[in-house]
């Protein structure tokens, strides 16, 4: 697509900005919304879907796993297909399997049908993801109209799990549960109209698959997500240590294949710039952090102050709304003038105080007192972080590099997601365990279970604020000061000119 493959950079040659830039905006917006809500639309349908199918207790994860197994683990292979097939005809293939997907799961007569369309979904989503991050990457090459449009792309990504939760509750309370796999319909519908009437087709790029590198991410990648899946039951099992293992060993092989082979799926030039890095490793602090925030909040408000789902998704409605209005402001004011480095480690650091606020809630705390601050706040330091992160993590690429630099940032996501779900819940459990050992002697009544889950919420909503003071540190020593470069060329001379990270400490 002629206007779409113009490198990310201003100057003399550069195609001249598609009129139509901000309507592509939009649909890709779309697109990007319906992957985030399908991440958390299907988690209050859960005991719905549960009771029409009739699985069981323990096969429940595997809706929700389904789902993010193949997303995390084909996500750079995704990226690079991108390139390989053309951003418009993977928007278009990933909108058509996804819808596909939507239909199958929607009508599923059986547990193992829903599980395989969601599945499916993951797979999908793994394609579109970096297909339209790309597409934003190459289509804005002002700063000024590239940090608005990342702006709204992270406001995106910012609300779509919540907003999963309200429009999963409404659709679950009002009609039943297949309406929230229907409702990916409408928004597909509308991504592919837009995608096929604005975008057109681009010369492929980057036509030789690395299928080596393709396996030992895919699998290594896998193998991560599925060890920490297993570890929130038990860490000692071969199910979890066999896996972390094996994923480890995995991506290490493919990162030195990387550094060998003539055409990488993950160029190291890619991961090698500190501000890119940077934004990668804050999409796995935040995964970790924010995604366990939601997961923790969400139980202490239904399962402690009794909300229902729907009053449930309502409640983050504030941090939502900050979020969006946030990362809209400081995309397109601050991030082309100040650069990465002023907003990533800020929004880490007002996000970990936002929850260390929440660490003062009680078993009947009300909302308006207790929640409402911390999701205030919590909300304006997400803000801060999505109005950077996407844009930073695509900045100074080369446009065949864009749809494997687009799906870095999901990765880092996806793991810190994984990865921090599993450790949280471990610490959840066996804090809430020890306080009913030293405190109950023989069957716990309800106010006393409530006490020791509450106890377990608030320290996890510690930790995870240790989590992201953490990458406030390392963000703030790795990202470079000023602008973002517009190019590749500036990129790798800006990283020339400051050789040493001491330096500039």
């Amino acid at each position: 697509m002629a206007p779409q493959s113009a490198a990310p950079m201003a100057g003399p040659g550069v195609t001249a900005a598609d009129p139509r830039r901000w309507l592509i905006l939009a649909a890709v917006c779309c697109a990007y919304l319906m992957v985030g809500l399908d991440l958390a639309v299907m988690n209050v349908a859960l005991p719905d879907a549960q009771q029409d199918l009739g699985f069981t207790d323990g096969d429940r994860q595997w809706i929700v796993t389904a789902y993010a197994l193949p997303m995390g683990s084909l996500l750079l292979f995704g990226g690079r297909l991108t390139t390989v097939l053309g951003r418009k005809r993977s928007v278009l293939l990933a909108l058509i399997g996804f819808a596909a997907a939507s239909i199958l799961g929607g009508a599923a007569n059986s547990f193992g049908v829903l599980v395989a369309a969601r599945a499916l979904q993951g797979a999908f989503a793994a394609l579109l993801s970096p297909a339209c991050m790309s597409v934003v990457a190459t289509t804005f090459t002002s700063p000024k109209e590239r940090g608005k449009a990342f702006g709204a792309v992270g406001g995106v990504m910012a609300i779509g799990g919540s907003l999963g939760l309200i429009i999963g509750g409404a659709l679950t309370d009002s009609l039943n549960w297949r309406w929230c796999m229907y409702i990916n319909l409408v928004f597909a519908g509308v991504a592919f109209l837009g995608s096929a009437t604005l975008l057109t087709e681009q010369p492929r790029q980057g036509a030789h698959m690395d299928i080596p590198g393709v396996v030992a991410a895919s699998g290594g990648l896998f193998c991560l997500v599925y060890g920490f899946s297993n570890a929130e039951d038990s860490w000692s099992g071969p199910s979890t240590w066999g896996f972390l293992v094996t994923g480890v060993l995995m991506l290490t092989g493919f990162w030195v294949w990387q550094t060998r082979t003539a055409n990488p799926l993950l160029p190291p030039r890619v991961v090698a710039d500190r501000n890119r890095g940077a934004a990668y490793l804050t999409t796995l602090f935040v995964g970790a952090g924010f995604f366990s925030l939601l997961l923790f909040l969400v139980f202490y408000m239904q399962t402690i102050l009794g909300y229902s789902a729907i009053k449930t998704g309502s409640a983050m409605l504030p941090m939502v709304v900050c979020t969006i209005l946030v990362t809209g402001a400081a995309g397109a004011r601050l991030v082309p003038k100040l650069g990465p480095r002023p907003m990533i480690p800020s929004g880490l650091v007002v996000s970990a105080l936002g929850l260390a606020w929440l660490t003062f809630i009680e078993v009947d705390s009300a909302y308006a007192s207790a929640l409402l601050g911390p999701l205030v706040v919590i909300g304006i330091g997400m803000g801060l972080i999505y109005s950077a992160t996407a844009n930073t993590g695509t900045s100074g690429v080369a446009p065949e590099d864009a749809g494997v630099a687009s799906a870095s940032v999901n990765v880092g996501q996806q793991l810190g997601g994984a990865i921090g779900t599993a450790l949280f819940s471990t610490i959840a459990t066996d804090t809430a365990a020890g306080w009913l050992a030293d405190h109950v002697a023989g069957e716990p009544s309800r106010s006393q279970l409530h006490q020791a889950a509450l106890e377990g919420y608030t320290v996890v909503f510690l930790w995870a604020a240790c989590a992201l003071a953490l990458g406030a540190i390392i963000t703030a020593v790795m990202l470079r000061s000023g602008p973002l470069p517009t190019s590749e060329g500036d990129s790798m001379a800006k990283e020339q000119s400051e050789p040493l990270i001491a330096d500039r400490v």
